[in-house]
């Protein structure tokens, strides 16, 4: 352990099962949420969750328990899970434990503190409403994020959450001027090792600090590791007085630990298999990233919904914690539509014209209806026709598809994959597009002409040269024959 107790207590081990382990104390029994040791070296580490009796406690094991035996000796820390904190935890990837994982030396200069702190208290609490632009136009033009606030990315597998994050952190970490960290719940080491190589190429490290608690880690592990990276956020925003940016990656992973844990501990699970106290922890994670008067910690999370199932008890839960929710769509991304965000299902509480201004509103509002028009004539469409449609419901329906097309974006972090290079376009440049489109200052051109492009003034270069193609390749042609 990284602090040395004042005293030392022994007590020994009654009963392991799977991840949970009682243990008898003779003297005093440990409080809830103190650490114990066991094993060959202590490396299997417990925390105390419930204290059954004058003697003996139950605890869920944050490593695995293999070598665990009744009889055997476990001594009492004397504190909680503590996580380091400080500028030396910059550019570096942790585990739960506060060890560093990147196979660096060991961190010199850091504090050490406990992962289990309370939330800001309401007077601290800063009421400034704030846009936090991420150079997404879909994302900043529709559903504006909060400085402060807390965005969710919701989606069913393999419809691009993770790679919308990740581009977040690249467009974000290169002209944010604070602190990014990046925590890791549940999800694949693969996704771990591609992050921190991208973000070394991305020169972005430096600002960075990486936490992970792996799938194949044990739920206790899993269960903390948001509370950790949590606690050095708070550091930052405190102590430093500097803006966090925090994304997590997965948030339902930390519910399904706490599932896991609740289950393992036998308590009598609630609807769909989810813990009884699941809204209480929920609430003791999000309650603590805040706006205060320091700093502000701006969150975006990863919310995998089972099933694609948006009244999932997770998925409700967690939507009451969000300001603005981002949610993916199979549909879309089968369509090629990428970020696969479905404009009518996303919402931002931002999206008011106090806060992003009267001209801002107004187009968000022409997009969302011009959208929602060409949602409802899909139908006529598939079963009549375009043909059949009124000549003002074909026009809704060109300026929707344009819409579309102009609000997709290629990405830097899809590079590789795509051969399109990425691009960041500004709030301005966004609305700017948009307002052309629906003006109908693009009707005669092709609708694919505004397919991944970046600003809307790409359509005339990119015209001009297909044009110019076209031209060279008949002229070709005409000296062929």
């Amino acid at each position: 352990m990284n602090t040395t107790p004042a005293f030392s207590e022994l007590g020994s081990i009654v009963s392991v099962r799977g991840g949970i382990v009682d243990i008898r104390f003779e003297t005093r029994v440990p409080p809830i949420y103190s650490l114990l040791r066991a094993g060959k070296d202590e490396k299997i580490v417990i925390e105390v969750l419930s204290q059954l009796d004058a003697h003996g406690v139950r605890g869920i094991a944050l490593t695995p328990t293999q070598g665990l035996a009744r009889g055997m000796s476990v001594r009492n820390t004397g504190g909680p899970l503590m996580a380091p904190v400080g500028s030396a935890t910059l550019s570096r990837m942790f585990d739960v434990f506060g060890n560093a994982i990147d196979r660096g030396p060991v961190p010199e200069n850091v504090q050490w503190r406990t992962v289990h702190r309370a939330s800001p208290s309401l007077a601290r609490l800063s009421t400034k409403a704030e846009i936090f632009e991420t150079g997404i136009k879909v994302i900043d033009v529709l559903m504006p994020l909060e400085r402060g606030g807390k965005a969710g990315l919701l989606g069913g597998a393999g419809v691009g959450k993770t790679i919308l994050l990740t581009e977040m952190i690249h467009n974000v970490a290169g002209q944010h001027e604070g602190v990014s960290i990046f925590c890791g719940i549940g999800e694949r080491c693969r996704e771990g090792e591609e992050l921190y190589r991208d973000m070394v190429a991305a020169g972005v490290l430096e600002n960075m600090v990486m936490v992970f608690g792996q799938m194949n880690e044990p739920p206790g592990a899993r269960f903390r590791v948001g509370h950790a990276a949590l606690t050095m956020a708070e550091y930052f925003r405190d102590d430093e007085h500097r803006d966090v940016l925090l994304l997590v990656d997965n948030i339902f992973r930390f519910i399904q630990a706490g599932m896991e844990v609740s289950g393992l501990m036998g308590q009598m699970p609630s609807r769909l298999g989810y813990q009884p106290t699941m809204s209480t922890e929920l609430a003791q994670l999000e309650e603590r990233i805040a706006n205060t008067d320091t700093g502000a910690i701006t969150s975006i999370q990863a919310v995998y919904v089972p099933a694609d199932d948006f009244t999932d008890p997770a998925a409700v839960h967690t939507f009451s914690h969000l300001s603005a929710s981002i949610v993916l769509s199979r549909k879309r991304a089968s369509e090629g539509l990428y970020p696969a965000i479905d404009p009518l299902q996303s919402s931002s509480k931002m999206a008011t014209p106090s806060v992003i201004g009267h001209r801002h509103y107004q187009i968000a509002q022409e997009i969302r209806r011009t959208l929602a028009q060409y949602a409802e004539l899909k139908d006529i469409i598939a079963m009549l026709g375009l043909e059949q449609l009124s000549p003002e419901d074909r026009n809704v329906v060109a300026r929707a598809r344009r819409l579309e097309r102009f609000l997709t974006q290629p990405f830097f972090t899809t590079e590789q994959f795509t051969g399109i290079k990425g691009k960041l376009v500004s709030l301005k440049d966004a609305l700017d597009g948009c307002e052309r489109i629906l003006r109908d200052e693009f009707h005669d051109l092709p609708e694919r002409a505004l397919y991944m492009i970046g600003t809307v003034d790409e359509v005339k270069k990119r015209t001009i040269r297909q044009v110019s193609g076209k031209a060279q390749a008949e002229e070709s042609a005409t000296h062929e024959s």
